[in-house]
């Protein structure tokens, strides 16, 4: 039995029921949710008291899942994953199946495949994709662990992954490319 398998059945259970969520991913500690569930991604907007335009990325499981979201997976998504040395978040056109909150304007969301173990077995047993955006309230600095985690956002969600929360590494966002129609790519960050 995996050490964080409590960890998962609680996170899953408490998102199944609409609930939020605080938990470690493969880069930085995050704040999450179902995807499809339009009242829990507001929820995630309120505590961190952000905009409704600034869109949430979400995390799946595996690559085999994209078509899922995205009917048209442009193939240099496989290689920009494949190569990439740290976690990538790709901004897809035309994704479906998610909250419409988390979909812009212009029918894009980001969409990272977790290759980190706790974050690809959460999303693997929930079962679809899970929303994760930084633990903290817009405009104030990304946490880089959990002891840099404000009591705001410890006290707003429903649960918190014991797991990983007692180390001290320096973790640091994932790189964001878009992908767009007729083969554009633009690295949004490094």
């Amino acid at each position: 039995m995996k050490e964080y398998a409590d960890d998962v059945k609680k996170a899953v259970q408490v998102m199944r029921d609409g609930g939020i969520i605080l938990y470690p991913t493969d880069t930085i500690w995050g704040i999450g949710c179902d995807a499809a569930n339009s009242a829990a991604v507001r929820r995630i907007f309120e505590l961190k008291k952000r905009s409704d335009s600034k869109a949430m990325l979400s995390l799946i499981d595996s690559d085999a899942k994209l078509a899922y979201y995205v009917p048209d997976v442009p193939d240099v998504a496989y290689d920009l994953m494949d190569l990439s040395e740290k976690p990538v978040t790709i901004i897809y056109d035309n994704v479906r199946h998610m909250a419409p909150e988390l979909v812009a304007d212009d029918g894009s969301a980001g969409i990272r495949v977790t290759k980190e173990d706790f974050s690809r077995e959460l999303c693997a047993r929930f079962g679809g994709a899970v929303v994760s955006t930084s633990a903290n309230v817009s405009g104030e600095p990304s946490p880089h662990n959990f002891r840099e985690i404000s009591d705001v956002i410890l006290e707003g969600v429903d649960y918190v992954v014991s797991y990983r929360q007692n180390e001290n590494i320096q973790a640091s966002a994932s790189s964001i490319v878009k992908l767009g129609s007729g083969g554009l790519v633009k690295v949004i960050r490094e």
